[in-house]
């Protein structure tokens, strides 16, 4: 870890001001700021291939951008973006080589989208980075006093056959320089070792995080993670390993488990025989109750900083009951494609978190979204949009720039960047709630067409319907009829999983659907869908089982009851393929007559099994 010179204090003192200073500046001056991000980008990518597939000559003003370049989505890139992954080097995209490909939790054709990216980008994505903290301290005082335990993980690369690396968007960022040689900072320590972070070794790395985290519990005084669910599966972690935590402390030998060497030797430099630290750690974690199990073990936690907005909101209430009620911190808004912007209130509640772009990360558009409400709203909780993929040209014309938006309207995030995405469609629903100077502030409500998410998956409807019909037909021989289903992601369950609820009809009365059956179909949804799932099922162990629940006959028909009783129409009614609402989902478990899940994890390997374009 980076040692702390001389004269740091005051140093970090001078970087807040100046960090504060530089929001300011691009807040204030948004509108100029935007016209300068895009003749920037408009002339480094003048000579490209793709601009000047549509004539922009060169010209850089926004009119002229408007009115020659459509408003895409990946799918309309996916051939250009295959030709840099199969070793195409001109500048099609990009003036700048593109330096490798970062692998959106977003997916095309069941795979991850591939966003190519710049070497420079880690420079603005850093930038951000360093704006985080001197937000947090305007707070919060004393966070230079002590360390941050965060679980940061790197995750599974690929090569694509042009040899650019495939990877997301933080692994990219932990295994750059901009992370391992990083200056000290105090306001930045954290408790992990660099090898325990960059461990290619999911367990390895969960484990060595959190005996280093244990071994350092006074210092700490923020806890986090990227998301929501990881930090509580880290939580369970300790909840199955703690006695061979409390025995490694104990009596300071590493658990043989941990076999990677850099991994080994940088835990070894924090742990010492501590038998005191040890019992300490097992009376806490021998309680029935782990209520507060965090504040308990780790006494001066001040906050947790993970992202709880959109999907991630399903786990507020585990995180407070592991916490004791600690504040839960959201920080920033970024996303494979681009860095976005950043919380400048990051005391707030979940609820009420909103995100300030900064106008200085991209080029950005904003299309008008006009959701319709579900009948019986209580069914789907933020129903997703469903805007066309593709853009007439009065739609086009409804894009407004980032000072133009309205109070309280929302709209699709379309952005234009330095690597060489032009007005493409990131599919975020954002809500404006205000404006910091001139930039407006969003509260982020949805992801476009999104029915299904425990992690980082994302799963749409369109998707799980062509799963549930891969599935049923294990059902035709036994005569079996799926007539209704819809689904649920449980998260009572650490990791969270999959639930379907299928309704069936028995054709044949004397014939039966053995157990093996069902949970061949449980299997074959999760074989049907998108790689991200799957990554998350077969390797990073985020996912658990896919669950099927058989209920009565006719529970589908109390559902409609239950929705007309709460004024939906009967015209217009239709089954939802998701559900979040609480009495809903205890109406459907009340009729429950059989469960299965899936046998085992779905097949999945790094890469893409489309590489080559057809």
């Amino acid at each position: 870890m980076p040692e702390a010179p001389m004269g740091v204090e005051n140093r970090a003192n001078d970087r807040d001001k100046r960090a504060l200073e530089f929001i300011e500046n691009v807040t204030r001056n948004a509108d100029e700021v935007q016209a300068q991000v895009l003749a920037a980008i408009l002339t480094r990518n003048a000579d490209t291939e793709y601009l000047n597939k549509y004539g922009l000559n060169g010209r850089t003003d926004r009119a002229t951008f408007k009115k020659c370049l459509p408003v895409i989505t990946y799918d309309d890139l996916k051939s250009e973006i295959l030709r840099i992954a199969n070793g195409d080097t001109s500048p099609i995209l990009s003036a700048h080589p593109v330096s490798e490909f970062l692998t959106s939790s977003g997916t095309s054709a069941g795979e991850r989208k591939l966003m190519p990216t710049i070497q420079e980008e880690l420079e603005r994505k850093t930038l951000l980075y360093s704006l985080l903290m001197p937000v947090m301290n305007q707070y919060m005082q004393g966070l230079d006093k002590g360390k941050g335990m965060y679980f940061f993980f790197i995750k599974s690369e690929a090569k694509t056959p042009g040899g650019l690396l495939a990877r997301p968007v933080l692994t990219s960022y932990y295994k750059s320089r901009y992370f391992k040689e990083r200056p000290y900072d105090p306001y930045n320590v954290y408790t992990s070792p660099n090898p325990t972070v960059l461990c290619p070794d999911a367990h390895q790395s969960m484990y060595s995080q959190l005996l280093c985290g244990l071994l350092q519990n006074n210092e700490v005084l923020r806890m986090g993670a990227v998301f929501a669910s990881g930090f509580i599966r880290a939580i369970r972690f300790l909840e199955v390993h703690w006695r061979q935590f409390c025995l490694d402390i104990k009596t300071g030998s590493l658990n043989r488990e941990v076999t990677d060497p850099s991994v080994r030797d940088a835990v070894g430099e924090l742990l010492h025989p501590n038998p005191e630290l040890a019992d300490f750690v097992e009376r806490q974690c021998s309680v029935q109750s782990w209520q507060g199990i965090i504040t308990r073990l780790w006494p001066n936690t001040r906050y947790i900083d993970v992202i709880v907005t959109g999907a991630m909101a399903q786990y507020i209430p585990t995180l407070d009951y592991y916490s004791g009620g600690l504040p839960l911190v959201c920080t920033m808004y970024a996303s494979s494609e681009c860095y976005f912007g950043l919380n400048l209130k990051p005391l707030c509640k979940p609820s009420e978190v909103s995100y300030t772009l900064l106008p200085n990360m991209a080029y950005f558009e904003f299309l008008p979204v006009h959701r319709k409400q579900e009948e019986a709203g209580v069914i789907l909780e933020s129903p997703a949009p469903a805007i066309p993929k593709t853009l007439d040209e009065k739609e086009r014309e409804e894009l407004v720039e980032l000072v133009d938006v309205k109070l309280g309207q929302e709209y699709e995030l379309v952005v234009t960047t330095y690597a060489g995405l032009n007005r493409y469609r990131v599919g975020d629903v954002l809500r404006v709630t205000g404006f910091y100077n001139a930039a407006p502030q969003f509260h982020f409500v949805c992801r476009q067409n999104v029915v299904l998410s425990i992690d980082s998956d994302k799963t749409d409807e369109a998707e799980l319907h062509s799963a549930v019909e891969n599935s049923v037909k294990h059902l035709q021989p036994f005569d079996a009829q799926l007539i209704e289903y819809t689904s649920y992601a449980d998260t009572s369950t650490i990791p969270g999983h999959y639930v379907l609820y299928w309704e069936l009809r028995l054709n044949t009365k004397d014939c039966s659907v053995p157990s093996s059956v069902y949970e061949d179909c449980c299997l074959t949804v999760e074989e049907s869908l998108n790689s991200v799932y799957r990554q998350g099922r077969a390797s990073d162990n985020s996912i658990g089982p896919l669950e099927i629940r058989v209920v009565k006959e006719g529970t589908f028909d109390e559902l409609m009851d239950y929705a007309l009783s709460r004024g939906a129409s009967i015209n217009q009614y239709k089954a939802p393929r998701c559900i979040k609402f609480a009495p809903i989902v205890e109406l459907l478990n009340s009729r429950v007559v059989h469960s299965y899940f899936s046998p085992q994890p779905p097949q999945w390997a790094p890469g893409c099994r489309k590489w080559v374009a057809t």
